[in-house]
Formats: structure tokens, sequence, C-alpha cells
């Protein structure tokens, strides 16, 4: 803790340059990622299939994924682009000091005196940044979902779906954030400055409680779970969760094809209650045995730890951001650089060491990367012990082709972006080698994307 004052002490110094500092670090990791983008855009040039790859995937197919890569890529640069000026705008024209300002007289004008405090403050001033950051983003999500991904046949969404699924977000945050937010601020504020522990305890409970919610509240919002219908993959589910002593509750079915030809397949819950579910789609594209692989995969990260690992490092970040934000919480030249001169809101100074934070967070997102791509090793080696390696493999090959997936990458890129390994190193792990054509590259495009459990 004398550490920890000590460095307080070193970075609250009247005129440090907080705002030029931050957007320096910001306009610096924008630069370093657009130039990983420009590499991985060149790889997308290629016309030729990797090896482990030219007895699956045609050249049609591959120029397809290709052509498919670098849209996302072109699309990638504009967004990437415009965030970036949204940033240095924010941070250059004093916007979050004027939102802070607009909110407290919307809230002295028209709420009650009991509700114009510094948590209820705190609690529209977020709203409102969400609905400004939501209409800021929204042309760039409506081209990806109704030009991009419909360009290449992935995309289901009606503009209806598309509206009420906005709108059903919108009111989840308006439910959700300000009990939150409430309870955030109130343990900062009545703990001082040994709010680390507590606040970190109060995210645990939060995290457990989201995920008991989200399978009753949310989920049935934007999805319809239906049970897994008797039959084969039933069975060999049920089999290979017995096998596994894996606390397999129920086995869904979701309906993801009404929004996206996109497949996957997840679990979550309690862990003593685990409920899987799988998407139509994969069920449509893919055979019985192939879907079970897929099932021995995820259930792999369950058996293996991964899972356990992985929320017990979350955990630990947690207590490492709340540690820092202790350092910067009462930091006078922070707030006096961002124009906060005579208030120091907790969830502004939250904000800000956020974005002062974005270069540490970005070695952290680089060794969570390795480590995750170092467990889907190891769920693979753990799906072909269990005697499913053909079947893996030959579901990762359609899975590839069906979703024009990223067939190479540039070593620099993937090291920075990817939580999975590419194809061709899965399948080198596999020791995979190939009998006859797997792939059906008559078979209409899908896609795998992450839900809220592990990804395949």
């Amino acid at each position: 803790m004398d550490f920890l004052q000590r460095l307080a002490r070193a970075l609250d110094r009247p005129l440090f340059p907080w705002k030029k500092l931050i957007i320096g670090f910001s306009v610096a990791q924008y630069c370093f990622e657009e130039f990983l983008s420009l590499r991985q855009y060149q790889v997308l040039k290629n016309t030729k299939p990797p090896k482990v790859l030219e007895q699956e995937v045609s050249a049609e197919v591959y120029n397809k994924s290709q052509e498919y890569g670098r849209a996302k890529a072109k699309f990638g640069f504009v967004k990437g682009l415009w965030g970036q000026i949204q940033n240095v705008a924010f941070i250059h024209y004093d916007v979050l000091p004027k939102l802070w300002s607009w909110t407290g007289d919307l809230l002295l004008r028209f709420a009650p005196a009991r509700f114009t405090g510094e948590i209820s403050h705190s609690i529209v001033f977020v709203l409102s940044f969400i609905l400004i950051q939501q209409a800021l983003s929204l042309p760039a999500n409506i081209y990806h979902t109704f030009v991009l991904e419909e360009k290449f046949g992935f995309n289901k969404q009606t503009p209806k779906l598309f509206i009420t699924d906005m709108i059903k977000s919108n009111l989840l945050a308006f439910v959700f954030a300000p009990p939150i937010l409430a309870g955030f601020l109130s343990i900062v504020k009545k703990t001082g400055n040994q709010f680390v522990t507590y606040l970190w305890l109060f995210t645990a409970a939060i995290q457990m409680f989201m995920i008991t919610v989200y399978p009753i509240v949310i989920l049935p919002l934007f999805n319809k779970l239906s049970p897994l219908q008797e039959g084969k993959l039933k069975t060999e589910t049920e089999t290979l969760a017995k096998k596994l002593s894996f606390p397999l509750h129920e086995l869904f079915v979701i309906d993801g094809s009404k929004r996206s030809a996109h497949s996957n397949a997840y679990f979550f819950g309690l862990p003593w209650k685990k409920h899987i579910v799988i998407y139509d789609t994969l069920i449509e594209k893919s055979k019985e045995e192939e879907v079970v692989a897929v099932l021995a995969h995820e259930l792999g990260h369950w058996s293996l730890g991964h899972t356990t690992r992985l929320f017990g490092i979350s955990q630990l970040h947690v207590f490492y951001i709340f540690t820092l934000f202790s350092v910067f919480i009462n930091n006078n030249s922070l707030y006096a650089d961002f124009g906060f001169i005579k208030e120091h809101p907790i969830i502004i100074g939250f904000i800000l060491f956020s974005d002062a934070l974005a270069p540490m967070d970005t070695v952290i997102k680089l060794l969570m990367n390795i480590m995750s791509r170092r467990f889907e090793f190891q769920a693979d080696a753990f799906a072909r012990n269990l005697g499913y390696k053909a079947e893996l493999a030959s579901s990762l090959i359609k899975l590839q082709v069906q979703n024009l997936s990223t067939m190479e990458a540039d070593w620099m890129y993937a090291s920075y972006h990817f939580s999975h390994p590419i194809l061709s190193e899965r399948l080198k792990a596999l020791e995979w080698t190939a009998s006859e054509k797997v792939s059906d590259e008559k078979t209409e495009t899908s896609g795998v994307e992450k839900a809220s459990g592990r990804e395949l």
C-alpha cells in the first residue's frame, strides 16, 4: 500500500499533461493496430490456399474467402478511423465535462431533490453516454449487417428484428445499469481508500448473478431455446457428458438462424448445473458425429479446467484494475486537465483511468490471446484422445469453408488479435491428413461467432 500511495503522489503533479498523454496513447495504439491490419491485408491478397487445405478448398472458394476477408478489413479500416476521430474529439472538445454539466442541469430541472446527488447524476450521465455512443456507431452497424454480411450471404436479420434487438438492449441497460452503478459508487463512497476488496467482491457477485439470470431473463428476449429432440445426437451428447462427469442439466437448440447463418455451440451455467446450447445452423450443416466432436472440444475446456482458470484470471484482472484505480481516484491533476476543477465524480475518474490504462490492457490482451490459443490446442487434443480426431478435423474444415473464414494470417496480426489458432495450425496439431474430401462447397455459407460461452 505504501508503494501505491507513493505512486499516487508521483502522478498527482500540477499541470501534468494527462490529456496529451491519453491522446498520445490512443493514437499510438490506433497506428499500431492499423499497421497490423495492413500486414494482414497483404496476406488476404494471396490467391493460393495453404498446402494443408489444397485438397479441401477450391480456388473459387478460397478467393471468395479472401474477398470476404478484404471486405471486412476495409470496413475495419473505416470503422477504426471513425472510432479514433470520436475518441480524440471527445477529449479535445471536453465532451465529458459538458455532458456531465448537461445531465446535472437535467436532474436539477426535472428530478426530485433526493435524486440530484452524485449517484443519480452518474447514472443519468452513463445512460446518456451509452445512447450517444450507440447513435454514433449505428451507421457502421447497419452497414455491417445489411450490406457487408448481406453481400456474402450471412445476414438473416430483418430491419424490424434489428430495431427490436436494439430497443431490447437499451431497455436491459436501463434496467441493470442503475442498480449496478449505484452499488459500485456507494461502495467507493462508503469505504474510502479501502474500496478495492469490497468492490472486487461486489463485481464477483454481479457476475454470478448475471450467469444465473442470463438464461432465464436475458436470452429468451432475443432467441428461442428449444429442448434438443430425442435421437442420436442427444443420446451421444448425454453419454459424453456422463463419461466426463459434466453436470449437464439441459440440452438446448437455439434459433440462431433468424439473425445470421453463423453457427456455434457453447455451454453456460453454475458449476453444479450446466446447459449446453447448439445453434440450429450447426446441426443443419454438420453430421451428428461432427456436432458431438465440437461438443467434445467444448467440454474439453471444462474438463481441463480452462473455464475455471479463465474465471480466476478474470478475477485477478478485475482486482488489479481496482487496485490501480485506487491510485487515480483522488488524482487532482487528472480531473483538472479534463475540465473537472471543482467536482471529482467517481465515475468520471474511472472512465479517465480506463483511458490511461489502455496501453497496459493491450499487453494483457496479447498475453490472454497466447494463453487462449494454447487452451484451444489442448481442447482439440482432448477431443482427439476421446476418439474424435477425424470428426473434429472434418467439422473444422467444413466450418472454415462454410464461413469463408480467414485461412491464412500474418503472424504479428494473429498474435495480437486471434484468440484461436488458424485452421492449418489446428489440423497440424491434430496430426490430420486428408484421406478424402470432407467439405461440401455447394453448402450454403455459415459462420462461427462468439456467444455467451466459449466458442469453437
